[in-house]
């Protein structure tokens, strides 16, 4: 099925031709006056007009922001849980809407849009509505006459700040624990992809009381500073790559607010020879989980862009694969067959060109792709890159630095130990897949994997309760699970005494 392009007749999705800041639960134009075009990564034509504003308008959000906390974080976990189940509602209800808006704004295909990006988005406001419901505060008996009463209280307005790779979901990940825990907040989009993000809130913005939801958007450098150096936040959080992860560290450090970080990765997906011991499902399942490097165009912090296979299969494995990637249908993003669309922008693209280029020379060998890939008719213009495997060795800058694309870096290992020590060096740790039908050595590699989350024997799967999060340098913090709350709250600790006796002390 192929789905009309948004503002075309027939499309599931209109367009306006300029869009505002939504703040104080209103479209309101940037103090600016000032927008800017964005553009559709398939076609590199623009979809709409966006704001481009300045830090002025973070204050307006942030003037918003704090006239609703109070009266939001006093509302009921029961208040609470049931605007955030109306909000997974009213998601489900315009699901092709905002799959088709995001296809269109990031340039993945519909197909994911349609069966992970929004069913997932939906669910982790269900599951904090209901996380939130479980909470209970604690009481611990000092003797018998105190007390010790430990609430949990939210911690007013905090910042976010979303990445390009998936808006809605990252979003929807931040959204749902701040607003379940009572806290107001400001969300700053990514510059390539702001438009699916405001999408959401003609869906959802009326749900939720005025001031308590705000986008800003805006140039990441400027507007992203202030939001995260702004001294009227309790909170940052954010996810992208590395080294602007440092520089929110910093202006968080500042005011000493709290951070949460979910940065770059450099994921190791390690087989072992026992997945080629029979011809069978289990077998095609881990070719797969090989060729899933390019899910999302390979624009995923977790990706499994290092392939570690053991060299006793690695001919007939890679073999196998390098087929399986040849088979992958890239163009339309619209198009429902399409597996792979365009890089979300013209710097991505070049960045990835670039790295290949690296590969080659520091003596890599080419096995699949390496080139833009060359469409007609309206996607001529559009930002398409192959996918690509280079094989080498894990001391390359293919193996060791984030791309962000489709690209493999393949490489061959004699022993359990000798895989575990390619998978550990690299300064990331965010995500690592383990393929074997030996359960007692999934468990060995998985503990001793120096990752946040390790996929063993299957990859990319993002439900909401499984916690997600970095070791090293990949991030601070966990995401998409019940302990998110305890990052948007603070602890209030009521020390009671109920005795009479005078404590002797003076």
């Amino acid at each position: 099925m192929k789905y009309q392009p948004p503002g075309t007749p027939g499309s599931v999705v209109d367009v306006a031709p300029r869009y505002e800041n939504f703040i104080g639960g209103k479209w309101e134009a940037p103090t600016t006056g000032e927008y800017k075009p964005n553009l559709c990564p398939a076609t590199a034509r623009p979809i709409c007009d966006i704001p481009k504003s300045a830090a002025e308008d973070i204050e307006l959000a942030l003037d918003a922001a704090h006239s609703a906390k109070d009266k939001w974080g006093e509302a009921s976990t029961a208040q609470r849980a049931a605007v955030l189940n109306k909000m997974a509602d009213a998601i489900d209800a315009h699901r092709e809407e905002l799959a088709v808006a995001e296809s269109w704004d990031n340039g993945k295909p519909v197909r994911e849009t349609l069966a992970a990006d929004i069913p997932l988005a939906a669910d982790h406001f269900r599951y904090f509505a209901a996380a939130i419901r479980a909470e209970e505060s604690e009481i611990t008996e000092i003797d018998k006459d105190t007390i010790a009463y430990h609430f949990h209280e939210p911690l007013g307005v905090v910042g976010q700040i979303i990445p390009f790779n998936f808006p809605l979901l990252m979003a929807a990940w931040k959204l749902a624990p701040a607003l379940a825990a009572g806290n107001a907040t400001v969300i700053k989009p990514a510059s390539p992809t702001p438009w699916s993000i405001l999408k959401l809130m003609e869906v959802v913005g009326d749900l939720v009381p005025p001031g308590v939801l705000n986008v800003v958007n805006g140039p990441g450098a400027e507007i992203g500073k202030a939001l995260a150096a702004n001294k009227r936040i309790a909170k940052v959080a954010f996810t992208g790559e590395t080294t602007t992860g440092r520089l929110i560290m910093q202006y968080a450090a500042q005011n000493i607010i709290p951070v949460t970080l979910e940065l770059g990765g450099k994921s190791p997906n390690i087989f072992f020879d026992d997945v080629a011991a029979k011809d069978d499902d289990f077998l095609d399942k881990a070719v797969e989980g090989l060729v899933l490097y390019a899910f999302n165009k390979g624009e995923v912090c977790t990706c499994p862009s290092r392939a570690l296979i053991q060299e006793d299969i690695y001919e007939e494995f890679m073999g196998r694969c390098l087929e399986r990637i040849r088979a992958i249908k890239q163009g339309d993003p619209l198009d429902t067959e399409t597996m792979i669309g365009p890089q979300v922008s013209k710097q991505q693209i070049d960045k990835i060109a670039s790295y290949v280029e690296i590969g080659v020379k520091e003596g890599a060998e080419l096995l699949a792709g390496g080139h833009r890939t060359a469409l007609a008719g309206e996607f001529a213009d559009g930002y398409f890159y192959e996918p690509t495997v280079l094989k080498g060795h894990n001391r390359m800058r293919v193996f060791q630095e984030e791309i962000f694309g489709p690209v493999l870096a393949v490489t061959t290992f004699k022993d359990e130990a000798e895989a575990l020590a390619l998978a550990n060096d690299t300064p990331y740790g965010l995500g690592a897949g383990v393929w074997t039908r030996d359960g007692a050595r999934a468990y060995r590699m998985g503990r001793a994997i120096k990752a946040g989350r390790v996929w063993t024997n299957c990859y990319h799967q993002y439900p909401a309760g499984a916690a997600f999060g970095g070791y090293k340098v990949s991030g601070i913090g966990r995401e998409t699970h019940k302990m998110m709350l305890d990052h948007y709250s603070q602890t209030k600790n009521l020390l009671v005494s109920y005795g009479t006796k005078p404590m002797g002390l003076f």
